[in-house]
């Protein structure tokens, strides 16, 4: 009988200690003080139901492994399939929630999920953000699988590339030769007529093409088991990567795209916009083609969609730069999030452990080089064509002032409303609340649940936070220095501005 009673003290303590720090409430009325509060200050919101399933690891390895035995042997890269080691994909990872696949009516609860923390955020701001995972709306086997032949095939750009001479150019920049491919194909024994293909579908063509015009050939199949193609160079034609899927599978996969299509209306619907998540790099390619799928649909007249680029890989800048010039040549508007990225260790550790090339820049530096060439990009394009978009997710004070002064180098006004920033609720308070008040888009990261259901976050929190305090000190140290400023002027009572 006093489990009641015990459990009503711990949340208590909760919400006055390291819940109350992290987390805005418990539910979508609960959090609209706080984010009225943080308004009026010049700081909107970015809400994330943190909900998750608190299971064990056996469990997590179970649900993750369940589905493997469906792929045929000697199918597919190591990268792109299930290891029981790395199954249950929460280790090693502090800053991101983790969603595991159990049925399809489990996938649509998280769906509905999702669309009320949506209308939350349409109602309680004119201008906030939600964040989704497509791991939360269908079998992450897909995404694996998927993944898989968008990697094979931009690979087989590269190597024809190769052949004509064109290797060690950046991603845009390789052409190909159209006679020249033509040619290679046709010793190679290929029958199809790629020449015409590409020339028949440019009215001015120049007879050659790059990345974007080679992925033109798959944009007809991406159409649930016909994504799932690669070239057969020896047959000249798309073959099944993975042979025939059952009904059942294929159904699923539908159901997967028709949800991401449910949440991007509801987003248009409430003024919201959607910002959709990174997540491993074995999954992180079907994920950016599905999201740029909804940004060719829905972010034709203003920024709807927003696609997340972890500036910790090595290919980070090549996939800016694609995304950004298919927006260009499409007429719709680019929106990224820009993050150092959350998977590190786990990722690492992974590629060491099953044997191939580690997809992470080698050191914290050329992280930091590859975020700011990754932005001054996307803020070039930005000053070229007013469409594109971007938030500066960063609680690095190095690259806030970068992007203040890159702006001010190009003319991008904050009212604009061009480019955003982005800290997390309870974190570097001394970035966001200056920057809103100077009257920046800047905005806090929003988690909210239920005390017993969001621990799994507040748990990563702890991790992430071990260094804390020390944030801590300064924050405390700028809060006196701006307390004595007050009293020498005789501003201590202050006024923000609504």
């Amino acid at each position: 009988m006093s489990f009641p009673f015990c459990q009503k003290t711990f949340d208590q303590f909760m919400k006055m200690t390291f819940y109350g720090q992290f987390v805005a409430g418990e539910d979508h009325n609960d959090i609209k003080p706080l984010i009225q509060k943080n308004h009026s200050y010049g700081v909107g919101s970015v809400l994330d139901y943190s909900v998750e399933e608190d299971i064990s690891q056996e469990e997590a390895e179970r649900k993750e492994m369940e589905y493997e035995n469906s792929i045929k042997e000697g199918f597919g890269e190591r990268k792109y399939q299930a290891h029981k080691q790395f199954s249950d994909r929460r280790g090693g990872v502090t800053g991101a929630r983790t969603y595991f696949y159990a049925d399809e009516a489990k996938c649509d609860q998280h769906m509905e999920t999702f669309i009320k923390c949506i209308k939350a955020s349409g109602g309680s701001s004119m201008d906030g953000f939600s964040a989704i995972k497509m791991t939360a709306l269908g079998r992450p086997q897909f995404l694996l699988q998927f993944s898989e032949v968008l990697v094979k095939w931009r690979r087989f750009f590269t190597f024809l590339a190769s052949q004509q001479g064109k290797d060690g150019l950046e991603a845009l920049e390789q052409r190909l030769e159209l006679t020249q491919l033509q040619e290679f194909m046709t010793k190679l024994g290929a029958n199809g007529d790629f020449y015409g293909w590409f020339t028949g579908r440019k009215e001015d063509s120049t007879g050659c093409i790059d990345m974007l015009d080679w992925n033109s050939l798959i944009d007809d199949r991406t159409k649930i088991s016909d994504l799932l193609v690669v070239p057969n160079v020896e047959l000249g034609k798309l073959e099944p990567l993975l042979g025939k899927f059952t009904v059942e599978e294929e159904q699923q996969m539908k159901r997967m795209l028709q949800r991401v299509d449910v949440l991007a209306k509801h987003a248009l619907e409430s003024g919201v916009r959607l910002m959709v998540d990174a997540e491993q790099t074995y999954f992180q390619p079907a994920i950016s083609r599905l999201t740029l799928e909804m940004q060719r649909t829905y972010n034709g007249e203003k920024p709807v969609i927003f696609n997340t680029y972890q500036c910790y890989l090595k290919e980070a800048y090549d996939n800016v730069t694609m995304d950004v010039e298919l927006s260009r040549r499409e007429g719709w508007h680019f929106a990224a999030k820009l993050v150092r990225g959350a998977y590190m260790y786990q990722e690492r550790e992974r590629a060491k452990e099953i044997g191939y090339e580690d997809p992470i820049n080698p050191d914290y530096e050329s992280t930091n080089r590859m975020y700011h060439r990754c932005l001054d990009y996307v803020l070039d394009e930005i000053a070229l064509n007013r469409k594109a978009n971007v938030m500066v997710a960063s609680h690095n004070e190095d690259t806030v002032k970068h992007t203040l002064t890159r702006m001010n180098e190009l003319g991008l006004i904050p009212t604009e409303n061009k480019v955003y920033f982005g800290q997390l609720l309870g974190m570097c308070d001394q970035i966001s609340f200056p920057l809103g008040q100077a009257g920046f888009p800047v905005y806090k990261y929003v988690p909210y649940g239920p005390v017993n259901e969001v621990m799994p976050y507040l748990s990563r929190r702890a991790q992430e936070n071990r260094g804390f305090m020390k944030g801590a000190q300064k924050e405390r140290e700028l809060l006196w220095k701006e307390l004595k400023r007050r009293l020498a002027s005789g501003e201590l009572l202050y006024k923000p501005v609504y």
